[in-house]
């Protein structure tokens, strides 16, 4: 008789994705690598963003994970793997290094806002994950590091996240000396918003999340790419570009709509144009 196949248990999968109303929840499901961000995981968040780009049904969405820690980072087992390469891993390293800082961007290009939601540690890309989100909810028990110089690899894609958060000393603190910091001083140099009891924070992010889906998508969207481009622009060209799109708004249907509803004393009927 032929030998039996040996079963195997299904894998899970390395992100899950769930709709929560209008907001869209991106969970890391890699709780035994302490959600660190390996190639696969890093290639199923950016392909969950583009998804989610043009789904009109998303508002927010909010990236959480499974696990005691929320991520801790490149996966440095994956990485050490590549030294045998003929070129000890350069092309490799730099292929990944990209990847990862593509699907950073692509939270920042996203039209809708991402919240993220933050249980335990977020060190290294983990911080950089968070840095990169529009909010932060963390956990009174949640703790942010940039600990690459520990190990000799600087945080280098790290820090363009971190350094647009917060001010420049308590950056080059972070980065310089590896050292963790708690969610309260995270909130107080203003890389998290908000902190809450251990356990709460993703409800706590979908509440934020909702708050900010009530709002016109048309208008959080064109407020959203103006902040993030204002903020690379001398204080001249900010002011002009930014005249540039209020105008813009001002024009659109829903602008009409909130200012008429405001000056009626009513609900607005929000159509997202």
């Amino acid at each position: 008789m032929p030998q039996a196949a040996c079963a195997v248990a299904p894998q899970s999968p390395i992100l899950l994705r769930e709709q929560v109303g209008s907001i869209a929840v991106l969970t890391l499901n890699r709780p035994a690598a302490r959600n660190s961000l390996s190639e696969d995981l890093i290639a199923e968040l950016h392909g969950a963003l583009k998804e989610i780009h043009d789904d009109r049904a998303v508002r927010a969405v909010v990236i959480a994970a499974n696990g005691p820690a929320f991520s801790a980072g490149h996966d440095l087992k994956e990485l050490t793997t590549r030294r045998s390469d003929a070129d000890r891993g350069r092309a490799y390293f730099a292929d990944l290094m990209n990847a990862c800082s593509a699907m950073m961007q692509a939270i920042v290009h996203l039209p809708q806002p991402v919240v993220a939601a933050v249980q335990g540690i977020a060190t290294a890309a983990g911080c950089q994950l968070v840095a990169s989100c529009d909010l932060a909810v963390a956990s009174e028990t949640a703790t942010f590091a940039t600990p690459g110089v520990d190990i000799g690899l600087f945080c280098s894609t790290p820090m363009v996240a971190l350094s647009r958060n917060v001010p420049r000393k308590q950056a080059m603190e972070m980065l310089l000396t590896g050292e963790p910091i708690s969610a309260a001083t995270a909130r107080d140099i203003g890389l998290i918003n908000h902190v809450v009891p251990a356990g709460t924070e993703r409800e706590a992010a979908i509440a934020l999340a909702q708050k900010v889906a009530l709002k016109s998508a048309y208008t959080v969207k064109l407020g959203k790419e103006a902040f993030y481009r204002q903020a690379e622009m001398t204080l001249a060209d900010a002011y002009r570009y930014a005249a540039e799109v209020m105008t813009e708004n001002m024009m659109a249907r829903d602008a009409e709509e909130g200012i008429g509803a405001f000056i009626e004393k009513r609900e607005p009927k929000w159509q997202d144009r």
